[in-house]
C-alpha cells in the first residue's frame, strides 16, 4: 500500500457525569503530549472487530463504538454509553502515518476510575474548571463543542 493512503483511526470519549467532563493527565514516560491532560481514547484495531460475528453477510458494525468502549474501559476503567459524533481532526507528522481522530460526547454509564499506565491522574470538571488545565491543543474546545451539544445548542463543525 502506497504510504500516503495509510493511517491510523483514533477515537476519543468526551466522558459526561453529572454537568462534569473527564480529563485525563498522559503519564510523563508518553512519547506524544507527556504531562499533558486530555480524554480516553485510542487507535482502532482490526481485533476490535475480527473475531467477533459479523452484523450481516459481509460487514461487522458498531466498530468505531466498540473501540471507544474498550479504550476508556483500558484507560479509565469505567463503562460509557449513548456515544454520540462531535467532531474530526486529521494530522500528518513528519515521517510517521497520519491520524484522523474521531471525537465523540459519551455519558458515564458505571464503574469506579483506575488508570492505565498511560495516564498519571484523572479528574472531573466543569467546563470553565477544564481551562486552568494544560490540555492537549483542541481538548478545550472539543469539551466546549460536547458542552454546547448538550444544553441544545450545538456548535456544529469545530471553530
Amino acid at each position: 500500500m502506497d504510504a500516503k493512503n495509510r493511517f491510523k483511526v483514533v477515537i476519543t470519549a468526551i466522558v459526561v457525569r453529572d454537568g462534569r467532563y473527564l480529563i485525563l493527565k498522559r503519564s510523563a514516560k508518553e512519547e506524544k503530549f507527556p504531562n499533558r491532560w486530555t480524554v480516553p481514547g485510542g487507535k482502532l484495531d482490526t481485533d476490535d472487530y475480527m473475531h467477533r460475528p459479523k452484523d450481516t453477510p459481509d460487514y461487522w458494525y458498531n466498530v468505531l463504538e466498540e473501540t471507544l468502549r474498550r479504550e476508556v474501559r483500558e484507560e479509565a476503567g469505567i463503562e460509557i454509553a449513548n456515544i454520540r459524533y462531535v467532531t474530526s481532526l486529521a494530522d500528518a507528522p513528519e515521517g510517521k502515518d497520519p491520524s484522523l481522530v474521531i471525537s465523540c460526547l459519551a455519558d458515564y454509564a458505571r464503574g469506579q476510575i483506575a488508570l492505565s499506565d498511560e495516564m498519571s491522574d484523572a479528574a472531573w470538571v466543569t467546563l470553565e474548571e477544564a481551562k486552568r488545565f494544560d490540555l492537549i491543543e483542541g481538548i478545550g474546545e472539543e469539551i466546549a463543542m460536547a458542552e454546547a451539544m448538550r444544553n441544545g445548542r450545538a456548535k456544529g463543525e469545530w471553530r
